[in-house]
Parts: structure tokens; C-alpha cells; sequence
């Protein structure tokens, strides 16, 4: 039989060669009802050949069902390597030609999903968020009560500090790339820290503070002091050194 062409609109451009494994999985489905001739065969070739040219119009059932995982794999693939680039050297580094070389996928791909670089950004950034935001509570929270998670606040930054590839707050490193303070980006590190500050205040608050949210406060300071002069100082034991001005803020 014919072979069954796809249009651009709906094959992206991969490197991890998703579209080459759709259609093999189309082709799977459709062979054995050849083979056997059966109706169901003659039924699905009818659909093959209305379906030789395929667009967002008439692609309603299996093949669209794959577009769908394809759509998502590279989706998530764009943003994956946006997130690496720009936290290993920034946005103004990460330039298009290099992302488009690094995640092995066509500018027209990375456009059909964002409308420009700042769309992109602040998406891998709000992703990086999401998953930062997760590890940093779950990890946290490993520790029994309510003093030694606040405590524990320093002992997990140890951690991230001397991990590979370490290179400091995203949501600084990207702020400090931005002047005006209504720039998306920079609303994306607002709402990250005040996720962060909201979560202190829940440690606090369960700790038994007088003063909830003042105390959260001056722990941010602490955590974001420990993170920056990790960075620039190389010092892993400014997590040590937070988490000691920590005990006295907590009369631990």
C-alpha cells in the first residue's frame, strides 16, 4: 500500500526520534488486519487513505492520541533544557541556535508551543519552581519535629551545595539579569521566595513562634545569605554558619 504521509504541522522535529516510534506503532496496528484481510483490515486501510494527508483538522483518533504523547515529550524536553542552560550560564547566554542544538529539536517546534524566549523562560523557570519547591519540602520534612525541621532547613542546603552543577538561586541569578521589577521573570522569583517564606511560616507556626512571620522572615535571610555566599565563596559551611545563627534565633 501507499505510504502514509504526514505534514509538518504535525510531525516536530526530534532527536529522540518520538515521531519515528508513532508511526512504527501506526504501521504496527495497521499490518496484522492486512495480513489476515479481515473487515476490520479494510476498515482501517479506508481510514489510512483518508488520512494520507494529515492536519490538526482531520486527525481525531490514533494518530492524534500519539501526537498527543509526542506534543508533551517535547514540551518537556524544551523546557528540561532551557531550565539546564540557563541556570548553568544564564538567560542572556542561552541563546535560540544553542537551545535548538542542545535539546535537538527545530525552532518551529520550540515556537509552537511558546511565542518568544521570555515566554520560555519564565515557563522553565516556573517549572524549575514547581520541582525545587518539592524537593526542598520533602527533604526538609524527613526530620521528626517541628525544631529539628527548622534546623534541618541548613542541613539540606549542605547537601544541594556540595551536589554536581551547584550554581547558586536560579531566582537570583535570573533576577539579577533583569532591571525593571515588573519583568515576568522577576515575578516568577517573587512568587518563588514568598512559596518559600509561606512554608517557613508554616514550620514556625508549628514550632510554637510568637511571631510566625517575623521569624520566617529572618530565616529567609538566612537561607538565601547561606545560598549566595555558597556560590560566590565556595563555602559549603555557610549553611553551617546560617544554621547556627538559626539556633539562637530559635533558642535551640
Amino acid at each position: 500500500m501507499g505510504r502514509i504521509r504526514r505534514t509538518r504541522e504535525l510531525t516536530p522535529s526530534l532527536g529522540s526520534g518520538l515521531v519515528s516510534v508513532c508511526n512504527e506503532a501506526f504501521a504496527s496496528e495497521l499490518a496484522p488486519a492486512f495480513e489476515m484481510q479481515s473487515p476490520v483490515g479494510a476498515n482501517l486501510f479506508a481510514k489510512a487513505i483518508k488520512k494520507q494527508h494529515l492536519t490538526k483538522e482531520n486527525d481525531r483518533s490514533t494518530v492524534g492520541r500519539m501526537n498527543e504523547i509526542t506534543d508533551t515529550s517535547t514540551r518537556d524536553i524544551i523546557l528540561d533544557v532551557t531550565e539546564k542552560l540557563i541556570y548553568k550560564s544564564g538567560i542572556a547566554a542561552t541563546g535560540m541556535d544553542l537551545l535548538v542544538k542542545t535539546a535537538g529539536v527545530s525552532r518551529k517546534s520550540i515556537y509552537r508551543y511558546f511565542a518568544n524566549k521570555e515566554e520560555l523562560t519564565v515557563a522553565a523557570l516556573q517549572r524549575r519552581d514547581v520541582r525545587w519547591m518539592h524537593w526542598y519540602r520533602n527533604a526538609v520534612d524527613q526530620a521528626e519535629t517541628p525544631a529539628k525541621r527548622l534546623i534541618n532547613l541548613f542541613t539540606v542546603l549542605k547537601g544541594w551545595f556540595a551536589s554536581e552543577g551547584f550554581r547558586g538561586c536560579a531566582f537570583i541569578n535570573t533576577s539579577g539579569e533583569t532591571g525593571d521589577p515588573q519583568d515576568p521573570v522577576r515575578q516568577v522569583a517573587k512568587d518563588h521566595k514568598q512559596k518559600l517564606l509561606d512554608y517557613l511560616c508554616e514550620l514556625c507556626t508549628e514550632h510554637g513562634a510568637e511571631d510566625p512571620q517575623l521569624l520566617a522572615r529572618q530565616l529567609l535571610i538566612l537561607i538565601d545569605g547561606a545560598i549566595t555566599v555558597a556560590l560566590v565563596m565556595g563555602d559549603h559551611s555557610a549553611a553551617d554558619n546560617a544554621q547556627c545563627m538559626a539556633r539562637k534565633l530559635l533558642d535551640l
